[in-house]
């Protein structure tokens, strides 16, 4: 660093005084004291660091307002953590509740528009109006099935489901579950039930579901080469049906009175 000197006066003594008749001005010594950072003997003196020069409004941060609070991080609500793996929910297998499971020594009642097919030894049931009732059994195998349908047929669009309201659909689930057996509808012993006549009387109505009914019944049991061996249909009574699937009994009662009305069966949606 450069070095500088720095002077300090000391005053005169009060009693000096100038020659006779004349003010003398004040005498005193000035001493040299060499500052503390100067540079030894034979050492060459180090250039002053200069301070970078500083740029106008450097270094200066600019306030945030008041009126805008910094944002806090919002947290998650407890009630929806957040999800390890984004994971697709597994899609529910298609279910056809008319199509009834029978298990062994179960006696299940069939509604209008259900169909039941059991390898098991069960009793399958159902009451019967206008609707009509195919029963199927294999003397071999102890094996069989029950449809009560309440329409005829309908014109099913593609790729539609099978309908067991309509009697070519509950026969149509019926054959292809007796032929995943390994059987073939030939082996089996049909009996045809129902059809009803529920029309009013004296109303001069064409429309009769029950001997439509009928009819559809014979052509599906023909269609298909079932034996068939028993057949209690039309009239205006209700009947009631049971079939053993151990034995191969079928037991067929007529009711008393009017035969019942299933709901849907007076529709003409299912016409031919």
């Amino acid at each position: 660093m450069a070095t500088s000197e720095t002077t300090r006066r000391i005053p005169s003594s009060p009693g000096a005084s100038s020659p006779a008749g004349t003010a003398s001005p004040a005498l005193g010594l000035t001493l040299r004291v060499p500052p503390v950072s100067a540079a030894r003997p034979g050492v060459p003196a180090r250039a002053p660091a200069q301070a970078p020069r500083a740029e106008p409004g450097a270094g200066l941060t600019r306030p945030m307002p008041l009126t805008q609070p910094m944002p806090l991080t919002q947290p998650m609500p407890l009630t929806q953590p957040m999800p390890l793996a984004a994971t697709r929910p597994p899609v529910p297998a298609p279910t056809l509740s008319w199509q009834v499971h029978a298990g062994p020594g179960q006696q299940v009642i069939l509604m209008p528009g259900q169909m039941s097919f059991s390898t098991a030894n069960a009793q399958l049931r159902t009451l019967l109006g206008s609707c009509v009732s195919i029963t199927v059994w294999h003397p071999g195998r102890r094996i069989g099935g029950m449809c009560h349908f309440l329409l005829p047929q309908r014109q099913r669009k593609l790729g539609e489901a099978l309908d067991g309201k309509y009697g070519d659909e509950a026969m149509e689930a019926m054959v292809d579950k007796l032929l995943r057996t390994g059987t073939r509808p030939s082996e089996y012993i049909a009996h045809l039930y129902g059809g009803a006549d529920t029309m009013p009387e004296g109303k001069g109505l064409k429309f009769n579901v029950g001997e439509r009914n009928i009819e559809r019944g014979w052509t599906l049991i023909d269609h298909y080469g079932f034996q068939l061996e028993g057949v209690d249909v039309g009239e205006d009574v209700p009947r009631m049906v049971a079939l053993d699937l151990g034995t191969g009994q079928v037991e067929m009662r007529r009711g008393a009175g009017k035969a019942p009305v299933h709901p849907g069966a007076g529709s003409r949606s299912g016409g031919r």
